[in-house]
């Protein structure tokens, strides 16, 4: 299909589409102010997008060696979430950028754990489930405060922990 029949497709004008992308953060985002709120009401401490880790976690955790990543489904390909879908325009510089963004991913995750450091990634889809689920919020709240302090298992090779 071409790119003019696409653009006559899309149901909102490239300036609106522009507006809508220029909104989406990086950084500070709903899903982490949600859980970095939760976790300091549980009474953790801990730095934000702390530079000193490959990957800039979203919330590093000092005394535990933990890199705690809030990822969005979308962005970083939640495999089998409905999240994760891909654009029917530019196909191939949609699936290009997304295999980009799971590879630098997966190399951060294995340079973290090279390193020592724990990794937990939590996902959009889990987070926006906790914001409307009280039971769930604390269910999987409970699994993450464990996994946090959980002591790294001497010479087994740790991977990182998905909720």
């Amino acid at each position: 299909m071409s790119r003019e029949v696409m653009k006559a497709m899309d149901k909102i004008s490239p300036e609106a589409r522009s507006r809508n992308m220029s909104k989406i953060r990086g950084k500070n985002t709903e899903p982490e102010k949600y859980i970095r709120r939760l976790l300091y009401h549980a009474g953790f401490r801990y730095r934000i997008h702390y530079r000193d880790l490959p990957g800039k976690p979203d919330v590093y955790f000092s005394k535990y060696r933990t890199a705690l990543f809030i990822n969005g489904c979308f962005w970083h390909r939640h495999l089998g979430c409905r999240f994760a879908t891909t654009p029917k325009s530019n196909k191939e510089f949609w699936e290009s950028k997304f295999a980009r963004n799971v590879e630098r991913d997966k190399a951060v995750d294995e340079k973290l754990l090279t390193e020592g450091y724990k990794v937990i990634v939590i996902w959009e889809c889990t987070v926006r489930q906790m914001m409307r689920d009280h039971d769930y919020e604390k269910e999987i709240l409970a699994v993450l405060i464990r996994e946090i302090r959980k002591e790294p298992s001497g010479h087994k090779k740790h991977q990182p922990v998905h909720l």
